[in-house]
């Protein structure tokens, strides 16, 4: 079911909301850089907003005696184990009855595990790149010949192209499988598909204007995300029927993952123009180098505006108000 959100016009009437950041994840720093971006926007928007570091943090905050400190919580918080997109989270809130923003439980556990989430698309004939799943010490250099080279190497359950790698021959796979290693989960091989980068953030039932990504080097990688000030981000990053296609191939990738509130979908468009779907994003960044605000931007909607209606996503639609 696709849940409409109730539009909110006194910042009174979210109550005090804790602004979950930080945690303990592989995405700590970005987690507190989007977190400070949005606390600002909320307390200048007249939101009784406060920043929190972490679940156990949070989880003491709403089970304290005396009453619960807070009404609602803003999940910016990035990753899986300490972190905010895993279900982990959402299982506690929903169990304390919390309202939050986001993914629920199965929408967030889904997303956060790649291979699962290609499983369920590839069910629905939306397409997504070949890959194979591998436990520690299976035959990576198998797994790529079935594939064929060259292929992506990473973690199945981490971001922010933590722990990813690209191998075009056979010499640079144990390298490539022993860096994913270090991350719990299983490893996901995955063709590489060789052309042009492409996101498109979902907010609500919206999806907003496609961006194309134009690293200065050769791959948009965690350096080109957060520190590099020479990437393009072309936006809309189509036109025409390319861009409803991409908007439209979102919209079923997201809700296919049962995922809700906001996010991102990640593409590949290969050089006969057809697009691949390589993940969701349920707790999308909210930094300088984020692409959901350069989205939303382009149809209008400035960074304070955009942290609000993001926000109004964990107040659901009363009867007669939404689909």
């Amino acid at each position: 079911m696709i849940r409409a959100a109730r539009r909110i016009a006194d910042p009174r009437d979210f109550g005090r909301v804790a602004v979950l950041m930080g945690g303990t994840s592989s995405e700590r720093e970005v987690s507190l850089d989007s977190g400070r971006n949005v606390l600002e926007a909320l307390l200048r928007l007249g939101v009784d907003a406060t920043a929190v570091d972490g679940i156990p943090e949070l989880a003491r905050a709403l089970t304290a005696a005396g009453g619960r400190r807070y009404d609602r919580v803003f999940n910016i918080l990035h990753g899986n184990r300490g972190g905010g997109e895993d279900g982990v989270l959402q299982g506690l809130l929903e169990a304390l009855g919390v309202p939050y923003t986001g993914s629920g439980v199965l929408g967030s556990a889904l997303s956060m595990d790649k291979i699962r989430t290609k499983q369920v698309w590839l069910s629905l004939g939306l397409p997504t790149p070949a890959y194979a799943s591998l436990e520690r010490g299976d035959d990576v250099v198998a797994a790529a010949h079935k594939i064929g080279l060259p292929v992506i190497v990473k973690p199945a359950c981490e971001g922010s192209s933590v722990g990813v790698s690209r191998c075009f021959k056979d010499a640079d796979l144990a390298e490539a499988a022993a860096l994913a290693a270090r991350y719990e989960g299983a490893l996901l091989v995955e063709q590489l598909i060789q052309g042009e980068e492409y996101t498109v953030a979902v907010l609500g039932t919206e999806a907003l204007p496609s961006i194309r990504i134009v690293p200065a080097g050769e791959y948009y990688d965690y350096h080109a995300k957060y520190v590099a000030e020479d990437t393009q981000y072309l936006c809309p990053g189509a036109s025409g029927a390319t861009e409803q296609e991409l908007g439209s191939l979102a919209l079923a990738a997201f809700f296919a993952a049962a995922c809700s509130g906001w996010g991102r979908v990640d593409f590949m468009r290969d050089r006969a123009g057809r697009p691949w779907l390589l993940e969701v994003n349920t707790a999308p960044g909210m930094t300088s180098h984020s692409l959901v605000p350069k989205a939303a931007r382009q149809r209008g909607i400035e960074f304070d505006e955009l942290v609000w209606r993001v926000l109004e996503t964990s107040v659901p639609a009363q009867p007669g108000e939404g689909t």
